[in-house]
């Protein structure tokens, strides 16, 4: 089963944290709603971001990366090098897909990276299953990189999609 987007604001009035507003929601409101979301819930979804408001300034600008076409064709090629992984097994077409075992198969990692994703794992209290999670992240971060191998650098950043707050 794939999860969709799922999104949630961080309190009741959305604006917990947010450097541009105020937020008038009390500590208890903020406690009684993100308890809402249990940790096997969001242990099931694959990334936590955070996105802050944009500053109007930021929406103006001229200069906002790289163009649509320019994303679109370095996940068509991420998207090709997983085809090209997965062909002959009919489960699995792309990274998400990927069971324990082939997680184990495809996520090789180095002595060093395996540190880094212990100390992740310990520290933000994480489960078998956002472990795996991790890896596949860090596999498609490798891939949109063109990586061959999954590097320190793709698995740091797969950890901080699993932070919250």
């Amino acid at each position: 089963m794939r999860e969709g987007n799922n999104a949630t604001q961080p309190c009741p009035c959305g604006y917990y944290g947010d450097k541009n507003n105020r937020c008038n929601c009390t500590s208890v409101q903020i406690q009684n709603y993100t308890a809402k979301l249990s940790g096997p819930l969001l242990d099931r979804m694959d990334m936590h971001i955070e996105i802050g408001a944009l500053p109007y300034a930021d929406m103006r600008s001229i200069n906002n990366g790289d163009s649509s076409e320019t994303i679109r064709s370095r996940v068509n090629k991420a998207r090709d090098i997983q085809k090209k992984r997965f062909q002959g097994l009919s489960r699995c077409i792309t990274n998400s897909g990927m069971s324990s075992r082939m997680v184990e198969e495809y996520c090789k990692v180095d002595r060093n990276s395996m540190e880094l994703l212990e100390k992740g794992v310990e520290r933000l209290g994480l489960s078998a299953r956002a472990y795996h999670r991790i890896l596949k992240i860090a596999r498609t971060i490798a891939d949109l990189d063109g990586s061959r191998s999954l590097e320190k650098h793709h698995l740091a950043e797969a950890i901080q999609y699993r932070r919250i707050g």
